[in-house]
C-alpha cells in the first residue's frame, strides 16, 4: 500500500495532507524517510512525528444524508460536513458525492481501492434517485430522460424513468457527472425542486432516518464488493 494511504486509512489525515507529511519530512518508514512513492507493507513500521501509527480497522458506513450538509471532510465556509456526522472509530471519508441540499445513501470507507472502484464513471455503479420537480414533466420530458439528454459535457447515456406521482419520477443512472440529475432535469425543461438517492449501488437508506448511519452488514459488503470491472 502507498504511504499516503496507509496514512489515510490509519486516520492520520487525507491523502493530499499526507503527501504534505511525507515531503516535509516528518513520516519514517522503518527509521528512514518516506518517500511518496514508498509503499508499506504490514510488517513495516511508520511514525510519524515520532509516534507509531498503526492501520485502522476498514470500515464500511451508510449514511442517510441530510439537506444542508456538505460532502466533505472538511469545509472552509464551516457548514457541517458527512465526516462529522459519522463519528466512527476509524476515518472514513465519502465516496463520491451529494450536493449540499441532495439527500440520501452515501457510502463512506477507509477503503481506498474499493472507494475507486464504486466512484469511478467507468465502473457504472447503479444511483437511485427519487426527483420532485416544481411543475408536472409531460410523458416527452420523461421519455428524453430516459433516453438521453444533451449536456454541456456530452450526451447522458440511457437511463430509466418510472413515474412516482404528478411531479415525482424515479431515474436510475449508471453514471456519476456532476450535478447531473439535476442538470438533465433543466434540459428537458424543468427544475427540480427535492432531490434524494434511495439506493446506491444496491445500498437502500430505508429504515434510516435523516442524519443516521449503519455499518454494512456483511451481505452488502460482499454486494458492493461484486461490482463488475468495466468493459476492457
Amino acid at each position: 500500500m502507498r504511504l499516503n494511504a496507509y496514512l489515510a486509512r490509519a486516520g492520520v489525515a487525507s491523502r493530499r495532507k499526507a503527501d504534505e507529511l511525507i515531503k516535509a519530512g516528518r513520516v519514517l518508514v522503518n527509521g528512514e524517510p518516506g518517500q511518496l512513492n514508498t509503499f508499506v507493507e504490514a510488517a513495516d513500521n511508520v511514525e510519524v512525528d515520532g509516534q507509531p501509527v498503526a492501520k485502522q480497522r476498514l470500515a464500511y458506513v451508510l449514511l442517510n444524508k441530510p439537506p444542508g450538509v456538505v460532502t466533505t471532510a472538511s469545509d472552509p465556509q464551516r457548514r457541517p460536513t458527512v465526516v462529522g456526522l459519522v463519528e466512527h472509530e476509524s476515518r472514513v471519508v465519502p465516496v463520491g458525492r451529494l450536493d449540499v441540499d441532495t439527500t440520501g445513501a452515501l457510502l463512506l470507507t477507509n477503503d481506498g481501492p474499493l472507494a475507486h472502484r464504486l466512484a469511478h464513471p467507468r465502473y457504472g455503479v447503479e444511483k437511485v434517485y427519487e426527483v420532485e420537480t416544481w411543475k408536472e414533466p409531460n410523458d416527452d420530458a420523461l421519455r428524453a430522460l430516459a433516453e438521453g439528454v444533451e449536456l454541456e459535457d456530452g450526451v447522458t447515456s440511457p437511463a430509466r424513468v418510472r413515474r412516482l406521482g404528478a411531479a415525482r419520477f424515479e431515474l436510475v443512472l449508471h453514471e456519476g457527472r456532476n450535478r447531473q440529475v439535476r442538470r438533465m432535469c433543466e434540459a428537458v425543461g424543468h427544475r427540480v425542486r427535492r432531490l434524494h438517492r434511495s439506493v446506491y449501488a444496491g445500498l437502500g437508506v430505508a429504515g434510516l432516518d435523516e442524519g443516521e448511519w449503519r455499518e454494512l452488514t456483511r451481505d452488502e459488503l460482499e454486494l458492493i464488493r461484486r461490482t463488475p470491472a468495466p468493459p476492457g
